[in-house]
């Protein structure tokens, strides 16, 4: 009861500890407010006016859905699921968000230990007054507290900073979820190309197979020289020298896949099922203006927000430049037992939790860097410099997002023009190709003409392939610069359940394998929240 007595004594000193902390609300935060920079953009996009393309906005959520094609839809699906890289940039996300969490816990009293000792001292015999020296027990209890206010906004700004570095983690996800789908989808068209540029090959060989018979039965009739039979085998041999080529391009660029796919290379012929066509582009696409640039591309997103998160560690900074106060304290229970006290009758460790045993301290305390000989304002100056360059970061990403806008929007619309062209091109070398066979084999023409059809046919055929490929292919160019893709991760966790059951096993993450803040943040916001808030035990 005498002990409970005197810890009430102490209730004042706690609640005008209480009192001074209530304070820190309305402290102040030294360091720049992030201020979202100027980013130089244009009014529309250059290609606009031509019919393939218009200015409404769209978010391209499920773009590759645009092709029609249900093996690319699985193939995207597949490797939102299993692939590796995309699953480290998820784990990045969860190591942002711990980082967020000592943030938080750093804004809270920063030493709070818990003491408990007893100790043994037997003094020398020739030290000086040793006859009156005696051997000690001390024994001792407490807690000790130490709270560094803040009055600047240290901790706060460090908060901020960690919470912009959070969400540009989601932002660096967002991007590489972009790439994914676009590489994927790209991969697949060059597959596909490849399949049909092996078809071409194969079926000319056939051609030339047929154009060389019938030199060989001319030549053995007399009617020709040993030329034409050797110059058609030079044509038949050049073009099956092709076929060896595409099909190594072909396996290359599957085990390219089976990488994005999170597969060992060589496993992904069953999901490609048997040979396929180019995937088809829509006939218009839709484009929007740079504007939405801003808000749909996460990479721009995620430069704005690596320039808040280091704005913020200028405030960090900044606070050295003031007095530290801190609230210090400590209440324990202290008790020494020796040879006097024992004869008594008293015994130390019996005295120890009395209330005359209890102990304890506290008060403000305030700490100033005087001299410091320029290492604060060298600091700041540095966290200064960094920022600014993060600004003219921020710009020169949205100029290149720009870029790649423009640059595919006319790949785009110059590819399909070509390819009409081709079409034309190859059409004419078909009929070529018949009538200088006829006229051969009648004995109107001779070799040659049947030679040159036949090289203008393969050549105008495989260019006619690849620019088709290559029109599917600059849509997806567009679609990746436009940005669209990443929404598909709305609602759903950035790790796998397995890999978060593997990290719950081998440490305690408590709630933080479950963002479900996170799973909305679509986009993400960039205003960060710098309040205090419970930590994460």
């Amino acid at each position: 009861m005498l002990l409970a007595n005197r810890l009430l004594s102490a209730a004042p000193a706690v609640v005008g500890a209480l009192g001074i902390l209530s304070l820190v609300a309305g402290c102040t935060k030294v360091g720049p407010d992030f201020v979202k920079p100027d980013a130089p953009i244009a009014d529309s996009w250059t290609e606009t006016g031509e019919l393939q393309l218009n200015a409404t906005q769209v978010d391209h959520a499920d773009w590759w859905e645009t092709f029609n094609d249900p093996t690319l839809d699985k193939l995207v699906n597949e490797a939102y699921n299993q692939n590796l890289t995309l699953q480290i940039a998820g784990l990045r996300i969860l190591e942002a968000r711990a980082q967020l969490g000592l943030a938080v816990g750093s804004a809270w009293p920063q030493q709070q230990q818990a003491t408990l000792d007893t100790i043994y001292n037997s003094p020398s015999d020739n030290s000086a007054g040793s006859a009156f020296n005696k051997s000690t027990w001390n024994y001792n209890t407490g807690v000790q507290i130490g709270w560094e206010i803040d009055f600047w906004g240290k901790f706060r700004r460090g908060i901020e900073s960690a919470d912009a570095a959070l969400l540009a983690s989601i932002a660096d996800y967002d991007t590489v979820l972009v790439s994914l789908t676009a590489d994927v989808a790209d991969v697949y068209v060059v597959i596909r190309t490849f399949e049909e540029r092996l078809a071409i090959a194969r079926e000319n060989v056939k051609i030339q197979e047929r154009s060389l018979n019938i030199a060989d039965v001319r030549f053995r009739n007399g009617a020709t020289t040993e030329l034409d039979v050797q110059q058609a085998k030079t044509l038949l041999f050049n073009t099956l020298a092709t076929i060896p080529a595409l099909e190594a391009g072909l396996r290359q660029s599957q085990n390219a896949l089976s990488i994005l796919l999170g597969k060992p290379p060589g496993t992904i012929q069953k999901i490609l099922g048997q040979e396929g066509k180019i995937p088809v582009p829509p006939t218009q696409v839709a484009v929007g203006i740079p504007a939405d640039l801003l808000r749909r591309r996460p990479d721009v997103r995620g430069a704005e927000l690596q320039a808040a998160a280091q704005s913020a560690l200028i405030g960090v900074a900044k606070a050295d430049f003031y007095p530290s106060v801190a609230l210090l304290g400590s209440i324990g229970l202290s008790a020494t037992e020796n040879s006097s006290t024992t004869a008594s009758g008293n015994s130390g460790i019996g005295e120890w939790f009395t209330s005359s045993s209890l102990t304890y301290m506290g008060g403000p305390s305030v700490t100033w860097n005087i001299f410091n000989y320029g290492q604060i304002s060298n600091n700041v100056r540095t966290q200064d410099a960094r920022l600014q360059q993060l600004l003219v970061n921020y710009q020169n990403v949205v100029l290149q997002a720009a870029r790649e806008v423009e640059d595919s929007t006319v790949g785009f619309v110059r590819s399909q023009e070509q390819s009409g062209f081709l079409a034309e091109s190859v059409t004419a070398a078909l009929r070529s190709v018949d009538l200088a066979v006829i006229q051969y084999r009648d004995g109107a023409a001779d070799y040659t003409r049947v030679l040159n059809s036949q090289q203008s046919l393969i050549v105008q055929q495989d260019q006619s392939t690849v620019t088709r490929g290559d029109i599917a292919r600059n849509l997806i160019s567009m679609y990746r610069a436009l940005g669209g893709g990443w929404q598909m991760r709305a609602g759903r966790d950035f790790v796998p359940e397995a890999t978060k059951d593997v990290m719950s096993e081998r440490t305690n993450w408590g709630d933080i394998l479950t963002p479900e803040d996170a799973k909305t943040l679509i986009p993400p916001t960039t205003t960060p929240d710098d309040s205090y808030r419970w930590p994460d035990w």
